[in-house]
């Protein structure tokens, strides 16, 4: 394995789809949603807290500490593949920056965003779909989640949408975002030749051609585990038709836009 690249996008983003067509490339290792940061983040509690770190030399240990980080990182994807480079995909990646470029030098990150009316009108549609599993956004006594604007208010304050987002925006306000590639959803879906060039540019790999007629789905995930919430993709690049309008109302979608107004200038999203 020569390279590790990560990605971390919104939810509901086209996060999956973005790791299977990469994952069409041969010298592509591809993860589903990965628990390798928590490994480390644990680590780091660990080292934080533990007695016998403090009681030693603490430039010597912050050094034993990043290097077993580093190694640890390598060694995961070593046992797990023998292809030249790894994409993980997490959440969290692009907040803990400061952090992973300490442990991994310089790294590279993919976000995918998208218009977040499309994001909210997303996890609606997957309630909806569900509706033969009881929900615990729902409390009829408490009058909590018992309409789509309570829900969409749910969401926005709670993970995985409202804390993906307020870690986005963090990642602005820092100025973090300077060294991580976004790309738009809407903009993948159209014009898929040119965002993954802008990838493997970015990546600073050999470009590779791929099919976005035939998306196979290598990577697996139990939708248990997140309620429900599905990561099957559509084996067809196709841009869908946006349908947060009929679904959340234009009122709900006006109040998403008016609410993160910066979001929607940052990746120049219309009103």
């Amino acid at each position: 394995m020569e390279k590790i690249f990560f990605q971390s996008s919104l939810p509901r983003s086209g996060s999956t789809l973005l790791q299977n067509i990469i994952g069409q490339n041969p010298d592509f290792y591809v993860t589903p949603t990965s628990g390798l940061l928590e490994l480390i983040i644990g680590a780091r509690a660990n080292y934080t807290e533990s007695p016998e770190f403090k009681a030693q030399d603490s430039e010597l240990m912050r050094k034993a500490f990043l290097s077993f980080c580093n190694s640890g990182i390598q060694s995961y994807f070593n046992a797990i593949t023998d292809k030249k480079y790894v994409v993980d995909k997490s959440r969290g990646w692009g907040i803990h920056y400061d952090f992973l470029n300490m442990v991994y030098p310089n790294p590279k990150i993919i976000c995918i965003v998208r218009d977040l009316r499309d994001v909210f009108c997303s996890m609606e549609m997957q309630f909806r779909k569900n509706q033969h599993l009881s929900s615990s956004l729902i409390d009829y006594g408490k009058l909590q989640g018992t309409n789509t604007l309570k829900r969409v208010n749910m969401w926005a304050s709670t993970p995985p949408i409202g804390q993906a987002i307020e870690r986005l925006k963090e990642v602005i306000d820092q100025n973090i975002s300077k060294n991580i590639l976004f790309v738009r959803f809407e903009d993948l879906c159209v014009y898929p030749e040119n965002e993954l060039k802008r990838i493997y540019e970015y990546l600073e790999v050999s470009q590779y051609y791929h099919d976005f007629d035939n998306i196979e789905q290598i990577t697996r995930e139990d939708d248990t585990i997140y309620g429900g919430i599905d990561h099957k993709i559509q084996s067809k690049l196709l841009l869908p038709q946006s349908q947060a309008k009929n679904v959340l109302t234009p009122s709900i979608c006006d109040d998403i836009y008016n609410t993160y107004r910066w979001f929607f200038e940052s990746f120049n999203y219309q009103k």
